[in-house]
């Protein structure tokens, strides 16, 4: 018995993208191994780490628990859509200067997260940024300099 296959339409990163898939086919996966935009991490197979956070239709959503069929139509931006012109998103160079990472797995995961919490709360404390990062587990940090790049980022955007 073989795999059923569905065309599935997405723009990405600002560009329209049409690709055979099989149905059960995960965003997470199909970002990574059709469209090679391996920036999106999977980190652990069961939707608590958060490494796969991306947008779609302007929301946060860990990627690894949506099929990329479920949102035809849909617009993603993966991390790599963040940079225009050769400049980098203000929350990345915020994660940057304030060293907001250390091995930098969960970094794409957590910087599309706060993105997010900065569109909808231009203004956050320490507790709504640790509130709303809940999802995106880090391995190696302290999470104090991912919060104080979020402030920073607040500030620039």
């Amino acid at each position: 018995m073989g795999q059923f296959m569905i065309k599935v339409g997405l723009e990405v990163n600002g560009k329209k993208i049409q690709k055979e898939v099989p149905e059960h086919t995960l965003l997470s996966t199909f970002l990574r191994e059709h469209l090679n935009l391996t920036g999106t991490h999977v980190g652990c197979d069961t939707s608590q780490c958060g490494a796969c956070v991306v947008h779609v239709d302007g929301k946060s959503i860990k990627s690894c628990t949506a099929l990329a069929a479920d949102l035809n139509g849909s617009k993603v931006k993966t991390i790599e859509g963040l940079v225009k012109n050769g400049k980098m998103h203000p929350m990345q160079e915020a994660f940057k200067k304030l060293h907001g990472l250390q091995c930098g797995f969960c970094t794409p995961g957590m910087v599309m997260s706060a993105i997010d919490l900065l569109e909808h709360n231009s203004n956050p404390s320490d507790k709504e940024i640790r509130d709303w990062l809940e999802g995106n587990i880090c391995r190696c940090t302290g999470y104090q300099n991912i919060v104080a790049a979020v402030k920073e980022a607040a500030t620039k955007m």
